[in-house]
């Protein structure tokens, strides 16, 4: 095979930057419907779910469309630099995996708040749609290819850690960048 569609290892670039273009079509729908979902769902689900800090309801209300799609431009650097960093090493770099892991691990989380709210929430239709089924079918490719690494429960831990992280760490930014200059972005 050409080096376009294989890269070191015999892994197909659909297996590295597949993560990528998975990615892509998940947030898509989040960043399709996450503001609009949040301001209509808040009221109901802060009456459901009173233990949740109202600091919390008020920050999904109030979700500022350009500042979201920001903070998932953000994301597109990490995962594009993990998708990157997979191929280059034919799918055995412990970034890659750990995004690959921490991606698959985001759509159960995405099926747990659906059941949680019981019904639709931004993310759940391509959980089971794209997430989970790529996730499996590339840690199948590495596994027939003999690069995947053992996974124990703290490379859960880890994968999960690096999203989050990751996620928190791209929406400070986007907030950041979405300040009024001179001073702080409105809560």
């Amino acid at each position: 095979m050409s080096e376009p569609e294989f890269c070191q290892g015999g892994i197909g670039a659909s297996v590295t930057f597949g993560l990528l273009a998975a990615w892509a079509v998940h947030d898509a729908e989040e960043v399709a419907l996450v503001p609009g979902w949040g301001r209509a769902r808040v009221p109901e689900l802060r009456e459901r779910f009173p233990q949740v800090p109202e600091r919390i309801w008020r920050r999904l209300e109030s979700i500022d469309e350009r500042e979201f799609a920001t903070a998932v431009a953000g994301m597109a650097v990490l995962v594009a630099a993990a998708a990157a960093d997979g191929h280059r090493t034919g799918g055995r770099s412990a970034f890659y995996q750990t995004a690959l892991n921490g991606f698959g691990l985001h759509g159960l989380v995405h099926l747990a708040q659906a059941a949680a709210v019981r019904g639709y929430t931004p993310g759940s239709a391509t959980s089971p749609l794209v997430v989970l089924p790529f996730t499996l079918w590339a840690r199948g490719r590495l596994r027939r290819a003999g690069v995947l690494r053992p996974t124990r429960p703290r490379d859960a831990v880890q994968g999960l850690a690096l999203a989050a992280a990751a996620t928190v760490g791209s929406h400070m930014l986007a907030r950041r960048l979405s300040a009024p200059r001179g001073g702080q972005a409105v809560v």
